[in-house]
């Protein structure tokens, strides 16, 4: 006789897992590039390394001076185009005088230029394009976009990661400023075999720790690749990290990703020890020894789901059997 620990055999719906591992990544790094040539000036923010910033913020700029006097330069002659040809507006179409001599007024030397108003009447586009009035305007749009690129607006909260220009140097066309990262947008890549990707619960939350620093943090499946990396048979898996749950992630940091799979229904959950030749395990049959064969529905680091060989209420030994053998 010999004594055997064993467990009652109950089936239900099993979830599967999927383990992984990543580091991670901000899914918007950006490469800040000078369009213009002048020279550098401070922003809102102290343009050094490690340095965060909000939405909003003035990283650094580039001295605009001679682009603004460029602009009001084109404005005073659309000015005067407009005041040549209002008069002949006002003599032979007096219903669009009104909006013509509004659009005139509203030309300012300190905001932006307002959109042209819309022309319907083709007697009035010869006489606006007989004064340059398109021209001008459209030179004007040109001018005001090259103003945009001397400032440098944080398009989201972040953190700059490294600076190769700063205040007070000289910047031209072409010449990289410094890099920054969009903290609020972070992502992992986890390189998965390709045996669990069909696994994969795309509608279910996945959970990330991490050895190097304390916390739990969570995400979802964003996106799943669909080429196979010849060298280590594994797919790419990119996951998102909630925006409320990155407090003291880094970028960089090596995570574990457990990932909910898909649910085995009328099944059950043992150690892979278990399990013999892949595919047989022991129970107490009567008080006897019997070994049978069941299905792996799935293996996983450390345990294995099986769906079918086992009934309810089997008596299965849950300990190592060593120096026994069954005859077939």
């Amino acid at each position: 006789a010999k004594i055997v620990e064993t467990r009652v055999v109950t089936l239900s719906d099993v979830a599967s897992h999927i383990i992984g591992y990543g580091r991670v990544t901000s899914a918007q790094p950006v490469t800040l590039v000078s369009e213009v040539n002048g020279i550098l000036e401070s922003g809102s923010i102290h343009f050094r390394p490690a340095q965060d910033f909000n939405r909003g913020d003035i990283l650094i700029k580039v001295d605009d001076r001679q682009i603004r006097l460029d602009i009001n330069s084109a404005k005073s002659d659309l000015l005067n185009a407009l005041s040549t040809v209002l008069p002949e507006i006002k003599v032979d179409f007096p219903d669009d005088y009104t909006i013509w001599q509004n659009y005139f007024n509203s030309i300012s030397y300190d905001k932006k230029l307002d959109t042209m108003p819309k022309i319907n009447n083709q007697k009035i586009k010869l006489y606006l394009s007989r004064f340059n009035v398109f021209k001008l305007y459209y030179q004007i749009r040109n001018l005001e976009i090259q103003l945009e690129k001397h400032v440098f607006i944080a398009p989201f909260n972040g953190t700059i990661i490294s600076t190769v220009r700063h205040a007070g140097s000289t910047t031209r066309v072409g010449i990289t400023l410094g890099e920054i990262l969009n903290m609020d947008d972070l992502e992992i890549e986890v390189p998965l075999p390709l045996n669990d990707i069909q696994w994969i619960d795309k509608e279910k939350s996945v959970t990330f720790t991490s050895k190097e620093t304390s916390g739990t943090w969570s995400g979802r499946i964003k996106r799943i690749g669909k080429n196979i990396d010849t060298r280590t048979q594994t797919v790419q898996v990119f996951m998102s990290v909630n925006k409320s749950k990155k407090s003291g992630l880094f970028n960089g940091a090596f995570l574990e990703a457990n990932i909910p799979g898909k649910t085995i229904s009328n099944a059950i959950s043992i150690p892979r020890k278990l399990i013999y030749d892949d595919q047989y395990v022991y129970l107490v049959v009567n008080g006897r020894l019997e070994y049978r064969q069941v299905n792996v529905a799935r293996r996983e680091l450390n345990s294995v789901i099986i769906n079918s060989g086992l009934a309810e209420n089997d008596t299965l030994i849950t300990e190592v059997l060593q120096g026994v053998a069954c005859l077939l």
